[in-house]
């Protein structure tokens, strides 16, 4: 059967700067078992597949996949998702807020000029890491840490915390200790820079890749953690892919009612059918 099939760079600040995405647009009908496999042969970090909701505040529902496992919630597909929705035709009950329904529940999406944004989900999981994960940690960075701490909105998010953004971007960390382990790096940049802050994110283990060019749950995990100490921090904007040849950027804000946002731009790279 052929379903409607977009490819998009999402987080880009220009040609193929920032993460792709692969959406099925027309995703009913197909099994797990299916997604699965598509989402395996298109070789990205994660391919989505967009369902009629089950919820009746939902505009869409999404299932995320990547190569090997389904996710409940990343940022990068929420947004390539949502835009290429809307390329396809897609409606939103209201004019610029999308309501997308996945794994962790609704997401809220809003658009303004080309940028769309998602409401920042909460944390499952957060506070201090262990002692001894800390140390792993340090270990495999191969540096001491300005601070380290659970930051998880979905996909297992360790965040740390390093003294600066050149730290972050000259690491080559060893994960061969610490293979079940999804660590975020962050560092802030020096003033005068195009960016506030530098982030990498890790997948170790049989993933087919070790490290991700420019995430939207981190991204958004990390924001919650900042803010968090330093309640100051009301805006940013993030720097990611650098080490992988990209230039990603992820713009933070948080609103008067402690709401965060994460955005960037959506562009649609390939459009067309794909036969599933």
């Amino acid at each position: 059967m052929q379903r409607r099939f977009r490819q998009l760079d999402v987080f880009s600040t220009g040609p193929y700067s920032g993460n792709p995405l692969a959406v099925v647009v027309d995703g009913d009908g197909l099994s797990s078992d299916e997604m699965q496999q598509f989402a395996n042969w298109t070789n990205l970090s994660e391919t989505t597949f967009v369902l009629p909701p089950t919820d009746p505040a939902a505009d869409y529902r999404v299932r995320i996949f990547t190569t090997t496992w389904e996710l409940p919630f990343a940022g990068h597909p929420t947004l390539g998702t949502c835009a290429a929705w809307l390329d396809a035709g897609g409606t939103p009950a209201a004019d610029d807020t999308i309501v997308q329904e996945c794994g962790v529940g609704l997401v809220t999406i809003r658009r303004s000029g080309g940028r769309l944004a998602f409401a920042a989900p909460d944390l499952i999981r957060s506070g201090p890491v262990e002692p001894e994960l800390r140390h792993r940690i340090e270990s495999t960075l191969g540096c001491e840490v300005v601070d380290v701490a659970w930051a998880d909105n979905g996909p297992g998010w360790v965040a740390a915390e390093l003294p600066s953004a050149d730290a972050v971007s000259t690491l080559r960390p060893d994960f061969g200790g610490t293979l079940d382990l999804k660590l975020g790096v962050v560092g802030r940049t020096a003033p005068g820079d195009d960016a506030d802050v530098e982030v990498r994110a890790f997948f170790p283990g049989p993933s087919s890749m070790e490290e991700d060019p420019v995430t939207g749950s981190l991204n958004a995990s990390i924001a919650q953690w900042l803010m968090l100490r330093d309640p100051s921090l009301t805006s940013y904007v993030a720097r990611q892919g650098t080490a992988l040849g990209r230039s990603g950027r992820v713009v933070i804000e948080r609103e008067a009612d402690g709401a965060i946002w994460v955005g960037g731009e959506v562009t649609t790279r390939v459009s067309g059918v794909v036969e599933i």
